[in-house]
């Protein structure tokens, strides 16, 4: 069995990595590389950078200081946010990050998708799906950094986006981000029960136990977290700390036989 994947999500907004709830009231954490270079003591998986201004501000990625933080990362990275060109998905590549997280361009022309795939494989294409309730309790898609409400089915939308080629869906509930209160369930296994493509789960991590749940009760491949990792305290006083990793495997996928 293939071991759940616990992946770190680090927010770039200003040059800086910050920490939004419900994507909103940014918290600054501090410099990026600095913040890579703890990580890389820590044992993670792999680190997803999403640019959460890019698309709104309508620019290209930072590539320079992408570069840098490539430069320092020891382990696999995934990025994302104002991803529109074909070149530049090539360029990040080149730089070193193994994904690309293809967000509201994958919503607004779907077909970006598959020519994403047919350039890099599907193993490096991600979409992301950043959703949300309605007053009525339906599930739909924001973009524009949650700003845009698309009111496109996540579920249909996931599907149709594994068919175009993504090879991963990293599904985010807007209305869990940052409140470290668990992951919403219901919509993990609404998505992940309908494609055959891993999704990752993000939003609303608080514990190693609602890590668990989204993966032996959700049905995600993995999971992505981020106040859990960078807030300590009910002050949430900024301090990366990552639980030692045995243990959360342990927690999740059982222990070794």
């Amino acid at each position: 069995m293939l071991r759940t994947r616990i992946i770190p999500c680090l927010l770039l907004k200003n040059g800086g990595f910050v920490k939004t709830v419900k994507f909103k009231n940014p918290v600054y954490l501090g410099d990026p590389v600095n913040i890579v270079r703890i990580f890389n003591d820590k044992e993670v998986d792999e680190l997803a950078i999403l640019d959460i201004s890019a698309s709104v501000e309508k620019r290209a990625p930072a590539f320079d200081l992408l570069a840098d933080i490539a430069g320092e990362c020891f382990m696999p990275l995934s990025y994302g946010g104002g991803l529109k060109r074909i070149d530049d998905l090539l360029t990040l590549s080149k730089a070193g990050y193994e994904k690309l997280v293809i967000n509201t361009m994958a919503v607004e022309d779907p077909g970006f998708v598959r020519k994403a795939a047919d350039q890099l494989g599907s193993q490096s294409v991600v979409v992301s799906l950043d959703v949300k309730k309605s007053l009525l309790g339906k599930y739909e898609v924001l973009v524009m950094g949650g700003r845009r409400n698309t009111k496109k089915d996540p579920v249909a939308l996931a599907v149709e986006m594994s068919r175009q080629g993504a090879g991963e869906i990293l599904l985010n509930s807007i209305d869990r981000d940052g409140t470290q209160k668990g992951y919403d369930l219901d919509l993990i296994k609404r998505v992940s029960s309908q494609v055959d493509v891993p999704v990752i789960a993000c939003g609303g991590a608080g514990s190693v136990e609602d890590m668990a749940g989204a993966v032996n009760q959700g049905g995600a491949s993995g999971v992505g977290v981020g106040s859990f990792f960078v807030f300590h305290g009910r002050h949430r006083a900024v301090l990366i700390n990552v639980p030692p990793p045995k243990l959360m495997f342990e927690a999740i996928d059982g222990p070794k036989t």
